[in-house]
Parts: C-alpha cells; sequence; structure tokens
C-alpha cells in the first residue's frame, strides 16, 4: 500500500493538458535511499571496507614477511617469478610470480577469516551453554511450610494442605 500511495503523490496531474506526469528522478531516487539504507546493505558496506583494509594488511605479511622466508628455504622470491613470450625487447611477459603472490595472499586471508568465525563460535557456543545452565538452575518448586510438599515456586496456596503461604501473598498483593 505504501508504494502505491509513493506513486500517488508522485504522479503529477496536468489540467491543462489532460496527462500525467510521473516525476521518474525522485521515484528512483526515493527507491534507491530505501535500498541503500537498509541494514544489510550498510553491514555490507562496512565489511567491505574493513575486508579492503584486512586485505592490505594479509598482502603485507606476505610480501613483507611471508615470501621472503620462502625465499631463504625455496631459495626464490615469488616475485621476480617471471616468464618472457618470445626473444625480442617488445615481448609479453608473464609474471606468474605475482599470481603465487596473490594466491599465498588469499589463502592466509582466507585461512584468519576461518580462524576469527572458528573462534566466534566458540565464544557464542560457550555463552549459550552458560545462559542455559542458568535457565537450568533456576528453581521451579519449593517447600510448603506446613506439610512440607513440593508446590510451585509462585503459588500463594498450597494445594496439598490448602494453607496460604503469607510471604508469597503479601508479595503478590504489593505488586
Amino acid at each position: 500500500m505504501d508504494k502505491i500511495k509513493q506513486y500517488k503523490d508522485l504522479l503529477m496531474f496536468d489540467s491543462q493538458i489532460g496527462e500525467s506526469k510521473v516525476k521518474k528522478g525522485n521515484i528512483f531516487l526515493n527507491e534507491f535511499k530505501q535500498f541503500i539504507m537498509r541494514g544489510n546493505v550498510m553491514d555490507m558496506a562496512v565489511g567491505v571496507i574493513i575486508g579492503g583494509a584486512f586485505t592490505s594488511i594479509a598482502t603485507s605479511l606476505n610480501k613483507d614477511i611471508l615470501t621472503p622466508i620462502l625465499g631463504i628455504f625455496g631459495g626464490t622470491d615469488f616475485s621476480n617469478l617471471k616468464l618472457v613470450l618470445g626473444s625480442t625487447e617488445n615481448a609479453p611477459v608473464l609474471y606468474y610470480g605475482n599470481f603465487i603472490t596473490a594466491v599465498i595472499n588469499f589463502l592466509i586471508t582466507a585461512f584468519v577469516i576461518f580462524c576469527i568465525i572458528k573462534a566466534l563460535n566458540v565464544f557464542s557456543s560457550k555463552l549459550l551453554k552458560r545462559e542455559q545452565k542458568v535457565e537450568e538452575e533456576a528453581p521451579t518448586t519449593k517447600t510448603c511450610p506446613f506439610c512440607k510438599s513440593k508446590i510451585a515456586i509462585d503459588a500463594i496456596r498450597c494445594p496439598h494442605c490448602t494453607s496460604k503461604l503469607e510471604d508469597e501473598l503479601e508479595c503478590v498483593l504489593e505488586k
């Protein structure tokens, strides 16, 4: 219904010409504003920004720390690996070392994200177990002070001996 009302408000009727003119730009902008202000889109935008920053960290880790260490053990630096396709000066060059570096960056980023999500899942499951344990520990019964029977915790009269439980009755009356 809101969508129809919105279109009616944006529809202008020109009585002299006898035809309607739709402000197409306003409808488009309003729809775009509704789309962009959704929570999911804003969360996604934050995720993309953080992902970009995290990618630069992973790239630096690979380029500045891991590649030199792997170069010591393997005897090569991946960024210098290339394949020249021809013998002339203008021959195309495939820098497959950069590709290997990009694959390593991807694997590092994926591994770190996996570790973060794994840690969050472990933390949330522990928190959920703790909450369930607290709920389980809450007492649901009490003992009648007169007949010593187990009764519901919120009872104001014992169903076995029909005694009035004064403390509970006073609490209910105060509320």
